[in-house]
């Protein structure tokens, strides 16, 4: 094979990586010496490790769980309660998927750590894509005429809540509303003043006429 996963050196012995870290500590991984197992556990476990599902696997310990040694017996039981299995800080362990190419499997884990945050967030964003509704893919793009842009949303307003530039515009506006409408209260009151003194003077007896135009 040209590429093979979950193998490496400790101290120049080789390894077969079991467990890339220790849940709990991240600083060490769980390895098997290959060179020193015996003969039947170690064909078999390469059979497992050359295997599709042990390639496909993101950590080996997954499919040896799964796994049997010919004796009928679990593989990964098996080198745990004999002894083959060890613990050793992963900076001193050197991955070599290929004979030209290794890397340390403090950094492997570093640099798979970092792919996994990225997935996790552009699902994140995703999923706040389509509860807030940002994306309508029930309604037909209009492939003509200019793009009117939406005013940007604060998280607050996104959320059904103002925040305080929001609310201090909303009480901007809300004045000016209601001096328009005052100022034109106050101008149908004057009308109708008006109204009222034609209405009066038109009403009025001759005498009373008289007087006015008298006075």
């Amino acid at each position: 094979m040209n590429f093979v996963k979950h193998v490496g050196k400790h101290n120049n012995k080789k390894v077969v990586v079991l467990w890339n870290q220790i849940p709990g500590v991240e600083d060490m991984c769980l390895v098997t010496y290959t060179e020193t197992l015996p003969r039947q556990y170690h064909d078999d476990l390469i059979t497992v490790l050359e295997s599709p599902q042990g390639q496909a696997s993101k950590e080996l310990n997954e499919v040896l769980h799964r796994s049997l040694l010919k004796d009928g017996r679990n593989m990964l039981t098996t080198l745990h309660s004999e002894g083959w299995i060890k613990k050793v800080p992963t900076n001193q362990v050197i991955v070599t998927p290929t004979p030209t190419s290794n890397v340390r499997l403090d950094e492997l884990n570093g640099l798979i750590k970092k792919m996994s945050e990225g997935e996790e967030a552009v699902k994140k964003l995703a999923e706040l894509d389509s509860q807030l509704g940002m994306r309508d893919k029930t309604k037909p793009e209009l492939k003509s005429g200019p793009t009117i842009k939406e005013p940007a949303k604060t998280v607050d307003a996104v959320n059904g809540i103002l925040d305080d530039t929001q609310l201090a515009k909303q009480r901007v506006a809300q004045a000016k509303k209601m001096r328009a409408e005052a100022k034109m209260l106050v101008e149908e009151a004057r009308r109708l003043e008006q109204e009222a003194k034609e209405l009066s003077k038109s009403n009025a007896s001759p005498s009373e006429k008289e007087t006015t135009a008298a006075v």
